[in-house]
Order: C-alpha cells, then structure tokens, then sequence
C-alpha cells in the first residue's frame, strides 16, 4: 500500500545520530518543503523531556551540526516537534507513546536505531499499543544482529509486525548521492558498460578510510570490530553496486534482485586472503594518539583494520579480484572505489620507447564526491628523443559539475524515502541474510586457524601484511 505518512516516529531521538544526521536532515527538508506541511515529528528515548525540553535539545544540535546558511526554518521546524520519554523495555510505557504520537490513519513512519537486544520487546510493545497497522512502516538502523542466526532472530521479530514492503532497512551509505551516481555511470552511459567485465578489468579496490578512533563507541565496537562494523554493510554494499548486472528498472525490486545475486556469488575466504590489525599509539595530522588497547582501558582481540581479497564466483566477474580495506585511526579519511582496467593488449608505442600504463577509474565518495579517469595522452614535443606518453586525468568534481542543486546528507534522501514510502535504496532481508553468511564464514575462519590482529601504528594504512596481499598481484593500493 502506497501512502505519505504525516507521523515520524524517531526512536532514540536524543542519541548521537539524531543530533548529528537525523534533526539536521529533516529540519533541512522542512526548510525547502519537501516534507508536508501537516508532518509531525515524534521524538522518544530515556531522557525525561516534556516538549518544550525537547525543543530546546533538538535547538542546541540543529545550531551546532546544520550550517548556518541552511537554519532560517528552524523555529517552524521546531513547532512539528513532540517527545514522549520511554523505556524501551517496560512494556507499560508503549500506550502513552501512542497518546502522543495520536491517530495514524494518514500513515506513520517510524525509525528504529536501538541496540540489538531491544528490537523484539520494541516491536511487540509497538504492536501492543496500536502502532504497527497497515498504514504504518518502520526504518531499522543497523548493528541488525551479530551474526546470521542473530540477525535472523530480528527479522523475524520485526516481520510478526511489519512485512518486508513496509520494512526498510537502512545502509546510510546508501543515500550517498555519488554511490547513487554509480549506477548512472554504469547504467546511463554506453561507453563503461560493454568493458565491465573480466575480460578488461584487472581488479577492484574498495577503501573506506577513517582517522578517527573509538570515538565514544567504546561498548559498541568493541563487541563488534572493522569487519561486522563496515565490511558486513557498507563495504558490501559498494560491492554489490559496482558488480551487479543491468536492473530491468530503477525501482526497488530489481535493483535489490540483481545486488542479492552478487551477494550469494561471494566466493568463502581462505585465511591467506584476509589481514587483520589493531592500532597501536601513533600520530594523525602531527598529534598524537592513543592505541586501541589505551583507549579501550584492557587488552583485546578485536580487530581495528581488515583487508580481504574477493572473489565473485559468476561469468562476469570470474577471476577478477575485488580487494576491500577498512580500518581506523589511518593517514586520512577515505572512501572510495578504484576500478583498474587491464593492459592493452598490444601497445604500438613500444618500440618508440613509450611506457602505456592501464587505464583506472576512480570513484570518490567521501570526504569529496567526484570522479576520475585516467587516460594516456601524447606529450607534447617533436619526439627526435622518442615518443612520449604521460598519464592525463579527466576529473568530475561534483560539486563543480552540479553546483545549483543543494549538496544533501545522505539521511535526508532516507528519511524523505521512509516518509514516502520508496525502497529502493533502503536494504532487503535476503541482501542483510547474504552479507552475514559470507561474514560469518570469514570469522569463523579466523577462529578455527587462530587469527590474531597484527599492530599497526595509528596513522599508517594497516599492517604491513595488508600490503602483501595485494602485491603478490602485482597490485598496489591506490593512496
């Protein structure tokens, strides 16, 4: 059923996403119209607010992360702001968020971001109060689970409420506008799709890079590590977009049709093909920093960094290597996809003495959202000391290429989608299902051979092991 919900419903509405991506997003889109003007917004968490208590939070993030050029509606936003304080576990407290959220007949839309544990009672006092009919859907912010049998354990729960059309799973990556543009550049151009296979590309490289540590996440990541935080959900993701087949249309179904295909191709991790590391104390931008052990306050086995290299198991793709790298606390932060096509067959240039290097495809995501290709060119001159090649980039600058259009956060496209009800770039069960067999696969791997993380100091890119696993290629990671 299609509808617009006039309700949000934010869970954990005084959180640290909420104050810096979800308040900002929507008083961004309140601020250019794009939400209706009858949309109210909902806000519950443990902190005891009353509405103007509230009001005056939401204020104080909306002045410290929205820019300033982006804040003149704030005082109307505000006025769409209500909060009910619960405890997400005490089933009691369920009706009187029901009181406050008031009639769903228009539709509501709710976000859930609450830790693993709580999903099944938030869901069953979300049924018990009335809140999970058919005009209402629900947006689930990761960790969804730990594992497969855990992740499954809360779709399940969720699906006794809400069917997998009015469930939206969140990747914030997703909403991204130059992960979108991905499938533009694939899909919208005849020059990049005949080449997008084994046959002219060499290798992959996907790179998500942060010079951040812990960062106040201490019981979260902890229990979690590089691979579960980034490589099970964003990173996969990016791999699926850049090797899925042409989608018949751009809508949800066959977008997510084609990304679970890649998803289940993934070939099972030998040992020898993954490197894990922790940070050790270092410096980042010329100030020091503490190691991951010192931050923690104990010892710990968890990895900070991963390095895999994969492979996917189907005619496209058939023995082109895809290498994927994570971690924290590195020289910069990153994140970007490197495609790196294949030597011409034959250079003619070589008996002149000229030097062909292969042709690469850089996407940048973040910090800066632009594309690069790089192509051979002739240096200028009369060559009597021969012939001269050099390699010249063609760069997209997004920002410079579209420079009307607002620049968004990606959670304002998701929040608008969750309101209105599009799925496409949100995440299906069977996509979430796929990334954490393939991810369970691989821990249980370092279980079974006793694979520890290898120091690093902060401010290098990983282990030294990380780099060998791609230059026994003959590979080297693009930085």
């Amino acid at each position: 059923m299609s509808f617009t919900a006039d309700r949000l419903l934010l869970f954990g509405a005084t959180g640290d996403l909420a104050q810096r991506m979800l308040l900002p997003s929507l008083c961004a889109l309140h601020a250019d119209e794009l939400v209706h003007e009858n949309l109210q917004i909902i806000g519950t968490a443990r902190q005891d607010f009353d509405d103007a208590g509230f009001r005056n939070f939401a204020r104080a993030a909306l002045e410290k992360f929205l820019p300033a050029d982006r804040r003149g509606s704030m005082a109307t936003f505000l006025n769409r702001l209500r909060y009910q304080p619960l405890d997400a576990t005490n089933a009691a407290g369920y009706q009187a968020l029901a009181a406050k959220v008031g009639p769903i007949e228009q539709g509501l839309a709710i976000f859930l971001s609450t830790a693993p544990s709580l999903f099944e009672p938030t869901i069953a006092g979300l049924a018990a109060s009335g809140l999970t009919g058919d005009k209402v859907r629900i947006g689930l912010e990761k960790p969804l689970g730990t594992c497969l049998e855990s992740s499954r354990e809360i779709n399940d729960a969720v699906a006794r409420a809400f069917p997998e059309e009015r469930t939206f799973r969140i990747d914030h990556y997703l909403g991204k506008e130059t992960v979108q543009n991905l499938l533009a550049l694939r899909f919208a151009n005849i020059l990049f799709e005949p080449l997008w296979n084994g046959a002219h590309i060499d290798h992959v490289q996907i790179t998500v890079a942060e010079t951040v540590g812990l960062e106040g996440r201490v019981g979260f990541y902890d229990g979690a590590g590089a691979l579960r935080d980034m490589v099970q959900n964003h990173m996969l993701q990016l791999l699926a977009l850049v090797a899925m087949e042409p989608p018949a249309n751009y809508n949800a179904t066959a977008i997510r049709d084609e990304k679970v295909k890649v998803l289940r191709a993934l070939r099972l991790i030998d040992p020898s093909e993954t490197v894990t590391g922790q940070y050790r104390a270092g410096a980042i931008g010329g100030q020091g920093v503490p190691g991951y052990d010192e931050e923690l306050g104990k010892p710990s086995d968890t990895e900070t960094f991963v390095a895999i290299k994969a492979h996917l198991d189907n005619w496209r793709w058939k023995g082109v290597p895809f290498y994927l790298r994570t971690g924290k606390r590195l020289p910069e932060r990153k994140t970007e996809i490197v495609v790196q096509f294949r030597h011409v067959p034959h250079s003619i240039f070589a008996g002149r003495g000229a030097r062909s290097v292969p042709n690469r495809l850089v996407i940048g995501i973040q910090p800066e959202e632009n594309i690069t290709l790089s192509l051979m060119a002739k240096v200028p001159g009369l060559d009597r000391d021969g012939f001269r090649l050099r390699e010249v980039p063609l760069d997209i600058a997004m920002a410079d290429a579209f420079a009307g259009p607002t620049k968004r956060i990606a959670y304002e496209r998701l929040l608008l989608d969750l309101i209105e009800g599009d799925q496409t770039l949100f995440v299906r069960r069977d996509e979430v299902e796929a990334q954490w067999d393939w991810i369970d696969g691989i821990r249980a791997s370092w279980t079974t051979h006793e694979l520890k993380p290898k120091p690093y100091a902060a401010g290098t890119w990983g282990p030294s092991a990380a780099i060998a696993l791609t230059e026994r290629d003959g590979v080297h990671w693009h930085e």
